[in-house]
Parts: structure tokens; sequence; C-alpha cells
């Protein structure tokens, strides 16, 4: 194999890493996310390919031959973000510091010189990588070219490889056609106009019989079908036009060394300094790298008998602290780990060291007062307990407050963003079975369990300090850790469930689906897949004539908003968003939760803490917290889970908890005099809005005032409202306007949100945990909009999820304290259900009024309802 070089599209990356990395700001007020997110990006990509030489391209402003052409072109770039504009020099000054060698060629875009570049290298034998985020470059691809596509999920990278045989598969073009499909059908995020009319399929079908643009129009009477051949006679210009923007020059003219590009040593004085002032702390560590910090696994051992194990527990006894890890699948323990911060000790179970001495390790080491770091610790509990005296740490949840945008927080991204190190994650170990703990051979087994106790305990001071900076010490230790056990027991305990009262309720179900079949097909005049959107736009939008058809690439437009206004007027569509609704409830509930029952009669479900922006926990395996109860049908799913024999269950639900903390982080008086005087919270709305005495409001005008008042705490539009209440938009305007004017605290709340969201890049709850709100500072007014929006509503249920999690808290240890075999079984939103033996029910409300309504003291009291039944839609 010849030597490597990574060549990186600048321009592109950054673009990309700003978009995909949450604003941050240094002490000096400049914004870094976009570099930062860049050198996350790059260090990714060297580690991954271990180059010998490196060159990084940025487009210059010099007019080139193709910015000429854009010039003529309607469709002309959108102008760079102000707060991505000044992270260009920024990026180019830490990139020069490390002796990172940077391309600008005038008359030649980017793309141009990685091309150029990639092409002579290849001729002289090199492996090449271009990083790019432009699927342009797609067509550079060949055996020795490989290109490589970030994409930034949450905060986490994920790299799409191409080689050329990868192309073909991927796209059915090969490397040369991606011109020609530009050529056809376009790039509006490149400003590429194509031929109008012609989609992918219909150029992927011109291309398949012609293999070029040019030999289409050589033979254009033969091109099919006949609305593209039109397309293509009228619009051969911009065809001609596309084909000169889409090619990338290879043979560009200057002057290039390849010794200038050779990687030597980044961690200059220069650049540490630069990265210091940048506050970029993740990456100090690169600079003082140890050889068994950058290769832990050198100090990776695994014990092979009990002796070892009882030597290891023997060591252990005299530590203050540690980190542990801990392996296991469909509840079978497979190995746990442990480090005092020198080596890491695996012990798998083996018939030398059985699951049950794993058990009995973890017990012991967590029976004595100590500091456990661990990156899961309710899956440690299933194993030692819920009764130990170890303080725990779970890193996982600590790197979640800081960032908890990202949906996955896996440890070998936690290792490169806090130690500024690459390890393989477990797809890599796992032969690529991610999610799966199941590894074909015990050495990978053995360092995936190392990893875990090592990334725990090397990241732990880290990501607490880090916490302690931003104001969420309290929020990590007193809230998020004490629930980690209340989330155990509930799993443990589960919910049980009546099979043969869940199959009769899908047979209900599939009857009426039948039933609304038939209906469906008798108004429609014949049958068709009701499950199409294709066949049921052109059912309901030509052949019925139905109004409001948008119509989109793929046909019309059946999405629920659509035909949610055509409901009221035409039964076919009603019956159809009935059918809809009824055949997910059969599909997801009543055939779907048959598969979650456990051989015990009830569901073992899991409960999330680390998932929702917002902090609320969630539930999946399954998701019992998405159960429709709009309809009656959806209601009567309740029924099907029931408490144990003896036992009723006691559900306790917040009232209005979200306007509550409403009233009291605004500090509105009138909102919180309203509450105090325990009145009718909607009525008082509506008679303020309105100008009508209290005792005459109307049942409409109350539900009006009640969607105006659950919607100002969503941050609602007067478009929202107006749809809501099936008004108008100047209506809608008024009432809100109106419900201001009630209420000015609350609107100046709402504002200081968005103000304070925008200086900040995040607004807090009340118990300091911190959402960060990125869309803010883009340049596209949906999604500005989307974060002013969240910017108001994530304080309110953020501290909402907060109090929840508190009362939780309360009330699982007030139950264990009291000796009560009562346990809670669900949390869903504002509501906690509790399984409990009959003879505790009065000792089990006093505790969940005194956890609930105690969970906080706040401007407006909290109030709960409790009921009690013998199902849970008895409960409810």
């Amino acid at each position: 194999m010849g030597s490597r070089i990574v060549l990186i599209d600048g321009h592109s990356i950054i673009h990309r890493a700003f978009y995909g990395i949450p604003d941050l700001t240094n002490s000096e007020g400049q914004h870094t996310n976009a570099v930062y997110g860049f050198l996350n990006i790059m260090f990714k990509i060297l580690d991954e390919e271990s180059p010998e030489y490196l060159a990084i391209a940025f487009d210059v402003h010099a007019p080139t031959f193709r910015h000429e052409l854009y010039s003529d072109y309607k469709g002309t770039r959108k102008p760079m973000p102000e707060e991505l504009r000044g992270q260009v020099p920024m990026l180019k000054e830490v990139l020069k510091a490390m002796g990172i060698l940077i391309i600008e060629k005038a008359g030649l875009e980017a793309d141009d010189v990685l091309g150029t570049i990639s092409r002579r290298m290849e001729r002289e034998g090199f492996e090449v990588s271009v990083i790019s985020g432009d699927r342009d470059l797609l067509q550079l691809a060949t055996d020795k070219i490989k290109i490589r596509i970030p994409k930034t999920k949450q905060g986490r990278t994920e790299v799409e490889d191409y080689y050329a045989e990868n192309v073909k598969e991927r796209y059915q073009i090969t490397p040369a056609q991606v011109i020609e499909m530009k050529a056809l059908m376009g790039d509006a995020s490149d400003n590429i106009p194509g031929v109008p009319g012609i989609g992918e399929k219909t150029a992927l079908k011109i291309l398949t019989e012609f293999g070029t643009v040019e030999n289409a129009y050589a033979r254009i009477d033969d091109v099919k079908p006949p609305r593209a051949m039109k397309a293509m006679k009228e619009h051969r210009d911009l065809a001609e036009l596309s084909h000169t923007l889409a090619t990338i020059d290879t043979d560009g003219q200057f002057d290039f060394n390849i010794e200038d590009a050779r990687i030597k040593n980044f961690y200059t004085q220069e650049a540490y300094l630069l990265f210091k002032k940048l506050e970029f702390k993740n990456f100090l560590d690169r600079f003082e790298k140890k050889d068994e910090e950058t290769l832990p696994d050198k100090r990776f051992k695994t014990l092979k008998s009990q002796d070892e194990l009882k030597r290891l527990l023997s060591d252990l006894s005299s530590k203050s602290a540690i980190g542990f890890g801990v392996a296991a699948w469909k509840g079978e323990l497979l190995g746990i780990s442990f480090t005092d911060g020198t080596d890491v000790f695996a012990v798998l179970v083996s018939e030398e060291i059985p699951a049950a001495a794993l058990t009995d390790s973890l017990k012991t080491v967590f029976s004595r007062d100590m500091d456990a770091y661990t990156l899961d610790y309710k899956l440690a509990t299933k194993f030692a307990g819920l009764d130990t005296k170890a303080r725990f740490h779970d890193e996982l949840v600590g790197a979640y407050l800081l960032n908890p945008l990202k949906n996955d927080y896996a440890y070998e991204d936690i290792a490169r963003e806090y130690l500024g190190i690459t390890i393989p994650g477990i797809s890599e170990l796992n032969s690529g079975k991610k999610g799966e703990v199941v590894f074909n051979d015990a050495s990978s087994l053995s360092r995936y369990v190392c990893y875990l106790a090592y990334v725990a305990f090397k990241t732990g001071p880290m990501i607490e300090a880090r916490l302690k900076e931003q104001g969420m010490e309290s929020l990590f230790y007193n809230i998020e850790m004490p629930l980690i056990p209340v989330l155990s027991s509930m799993e443990n305990v589960g919910i049980r469930v009546e099979a043969n009262e869940l199959s009769r309720y899908g047979e209900a179900l599939g009857g009426q689906i039948k039933d609304l079949e038939s209906r469906i097909y008798e108004s429609a005049g014949e049958e068709f897949n009701i499950n199409s959107p294709k066949q049921l736009g052109t059912v309901l939008f030509e052949r019925l004539g139905l109004p409001s058809g948008k119509k989109t690439k793929t046909g019309y437009s059946t999405a629920a908003d659509v035909l949610e206004k055509l409901a009221g007027e035409y039964a076919i569509v009603s019956d159809i968003l009935t059918y809809r609704q009824l055949t997910k409830l059969k599909s997801t509930y009543a055939d779907g939760l048959a598969a979650f029952i456990s051989a015990d009669g009830r569901i073992h479900g899991t409960f999330n803490q680390t998932i929702t922006a917002t902090g609320r926990i969630s539930s999946t395996e399954p998701n019992l917290q998405n159960i429709p109860v709009r309809m009656e049908i959806g209601r009567q799913l309740r029924k099907v889970f029931i408490p144990e024999e003896g036992c009723v269950f006691v559900d306790a639900d917040y009232s209005q908890i979200e306007l509550r903390i409403l009233a009291s982080l605004s500090g509105d008086e009138n909102l919180i005099k309203a509450y105090k005087e325990a009145k009718d919270i909607h009525r008082i709305t509506a008679s303020q809005v309105f100008h009508t005495p209290f005792s005459e409001v109307t049942d409409l005008q109350r539900r009006n005032a009640k969607a105006v008042n659950f919607g100002i705490v969503y941050g609602i539009s007067s478009f929202g409202l107006s749809q809501d209440l099936s008004i108008s938009r100047k209506e809608a305007e008024k009432y809100i306007a109106s419900y201001f004017a009630t209420y000015p605290g609350v609107k100046e709340f709402l504002d200081r949100s968005v103000a304070e969201a925008k200086k900040n890049g995040y607004v807090t709850t009340a118990f300091g945990r911190r959402r960060p709100v990125p869309e803010l500072s883009s340049s596209n007014f949906a999604q500005r909009s989307f974060g002013e929006r969240v910017a108001m509503n994530s304080p309110i249920q953020g501290t909402a999820a907060d109090i929840m999690k508190i009362a939780m808290i309360r009330a699982h240890n007030a139950l264990k304290k009291q000796g009560l075999k009562a346990r809670i079984a669900l949390q869903v939103h504002d509501e906690l259900l509790i399984e409990t033996p009959k003879d505790e029910v009065e000792a089990v409300r006093e505790i969940l009024m005194d956890a609930m309504v105690g969970a906080a003291d706040m401007a407006v009291p909290f109030e709960i309802d409790i009921h009690e039944g013998g199902n849970w839609l008895e409960a409810k």
C-alpha cells in the first residue's frame, strides 16, 4: 500500500460543523462552535486514517469561472451567517499554528483544488481520502480515491465512505455520472438549476438508457417520458450550464509540493495558546498525552481465576474512588471491570468464574463508603442491588446534562470529547452488531468492559468540574443520580398485563378497522390501499375532487394536518383519520405489547433519562407514555393494565403543573392571584380576555381560553392558535394580545427567555438544567421561530420534569422508609401510578400528597388529583 493523504474541503466542513454543533462562545464572546466542530471531525478522520500527508483547501473570494456562471444564474448562494463568517479566519489561524497546509488558489474553487490534487496523488500511487460535505465530490471516487462525507447528528459525528463501487451501489450510477445527474435534476443546495421538471427517478432512467446527457441530446426524440423530452428540448441551456457547474476541474494549473503537506507535530506552543484562548479544554489533553493514555489497552488485564478476583477485591477495599463497568445481554451478566486509575481489570463469566461470583464482587465493592464512577449506574443496580453505601457517579448522565441535544452517548464519543482520544466503539469490537453486547471472543468483551471503567474514571472529574462551572452540580447530585435507583426499581417492578383482555381488545379493534375499510371503500367507489399515501391522494384529490390537494414530488400530501381541515365536511376523510388511529393502536399496542409480556405476566419497560432535551423521562421497549387517550377506544387500552392480586392502582396526577410553573417563573401577579384563589383558571382567563363577567363565561369561551392558556406555554403563534380554534388569524392575534394585556408578566418572562437564549445560547430551568437553543442563530426563519418557541417553553417544561423527578425520589424513598410493599409502577408525563396493597392505600395517598405537592416551593402551590382503581383506566 502506498502513502496516504487526507484532503479536506475547508468551507464545506466548517459549514457542516457550524450547523451540527450547538453555539459555543468563549469568555471574550467569540463564537467558536464551527471551529470546535471542524477540529472534532478532523481529529476523528486523522485518528482513523493515520495519514502521512494532510492538506485543507478553501474557496477564495477572487472570481472564478464557475463563480461567474453562478452570478448569471438567479439562484445564487445564500450569504454565510455572520456567526460563521468570523470563524473562518479563526480556523485558518488554528490550522497554521498546527503546521497544517492550507491551499487557496485564485480562479479555482476548493473542490477543483481537491479534484486536481487527488487525481495527481492517485497517479503517483497514493491512497487518497477526500473529506467534504458536498456530494458533488463523489464524481472523484475511484478504487484509490475515497470520498468521506461527515454527518453530525446532535453533536455526534458519523462518516459515510464512498469508493467508486460504493457510489454505484448507493446511487445506481458511476462516479462520472454524478455530473450527468446534476445536469438533469439540478441541486438546490449547490444552486445548480438542472432541467425543470426532471427529478431523480426520471434522471436515473435517462442515464440508464443513454449513459450521458450528451448522448441523450444526440437521440433526444427517443427520451422518455415525453414530458422529459420536451423539458430537455426547451431548457438545453440550463442542462449545459448545470453540467459545467457540476463538473469539478481535475486538471487545475498550480504548483503543489507533496512535502509541504507532510504531517509534523500539530501540538505546538502556538497552537496550545490558541486552544486555551478559544477555551477548547477537551483538546488540551492532546498536547500532553502520555503513551498509556493514548493506548489505554496496554493497561487492560483479564483475571482468569477466583483467587485473582479475591486479591483484586482486597486491593480495592482500601481505595477511596474507583471506576467500574458492567457488560450484560438480555438480563444476563457477561463481565465486569474495575480500575483505580492505574491498571484496568476485567472479569468475565466463565467456567472458572460463574456469574454469581461477579454479582457478589459488585455487592462487596459497593458495600463501602466510596466514590464509584461508571457509565451505567442503572445497569449496575440490576446486579449489585439498590442498597449500597457507595456514592455513584454516572458520567453518561453527566455528559447528557452538558449536551442534552445528543441522542446517543457512546463511551467512545465521551472519550473523544473529554479525553481527546479515539478508541473503538462497540460495533467495531462486536463485528458490527451495534447495541448488542454479544462478542465473538473473550478478548473483545474484555476490552469493551475495560473501556467502560477506564472512560468513566478518567472523565468523571472533568465532566463534574464542567457541571459545577455551568451551575448543574446540584442537579446532577441531588436529582439525576438519586433518580437512577428509582428508575431501576420501576423497571424491576414492571406492570402487570391481562393478556387475554389485551387479545380481546385487539380483536375488537380489528373488527372496527374492517368496518371502517368497508365504509371508506364505499365512499370512494373502489378498493385501494388506504395505507399508501400515493393511492390515497389520487382517490381523494383526483377521483373524488376534494379541495386543498397539495401536490408534492411524490404525489398529493395526505398528512394529518391536511386531512384534518377536510374531516368536518367529508365523512371519508374523517373515517380515514379514525382508521389511521385504530391501525396504529392495533399494531403498536394491541399486537405490539403482547411481545413484551414476560414470563411473570408483567411488562418490564425501560425508563430513559438521557433522551429528551428538556429533561423529561422517556419510556421505551415498549413506550407506555404515548398511549392515545383522546379517543375512547384508546383510553380503553388502559383496562388491560392491572395490579397484583390484593392490590389496586393509586394514580396521582399534577393539575396544570406547567401553567402553575409559568405563573411562578413569570411572577405575574394576576396569574398568581388567580391560582391562589383556587378559581377556574380557564374561566378567569376567558373572563379577562373576552371582557365577560366571570359568571357569564360560556363553555365555548372557556374552551378557547384553555387553548390560549396552554398554547402560551408552548409559544403558540397566531397562526397556530387560529388553526386550533378554527378562527381567523386576526382573531387569534387579538386573543393573544388580550391574554398578554391580562398577564403582562407572562409576556415579559417569555420575551426575557428568548433574549437570554439569544445572548447565552441556552435557557435554564428553575433547577439549573440547561437546554441549548442553537436554532436561534440559524439564518433560516423557520428554524429561528422554532428556537424562540423552544426558548419560551423549555424553562417551563424542563422545570416540570425536574419537579416530577424530585417527586419520584421523595415518593420512592418514603415508601421504602415506611416499609410499605407499594411500588411505583409507571411514570407518564405528570402522572405517577403506584401498585398498592389495599391495606396501604391511605398511607400511599399521604406519601404522594407530600412527595408531589412538596417537591418544590414556588409562588403557586401545586395540586394533584389522586384516584384508585382495579385497573389503570379506573385509577385514572
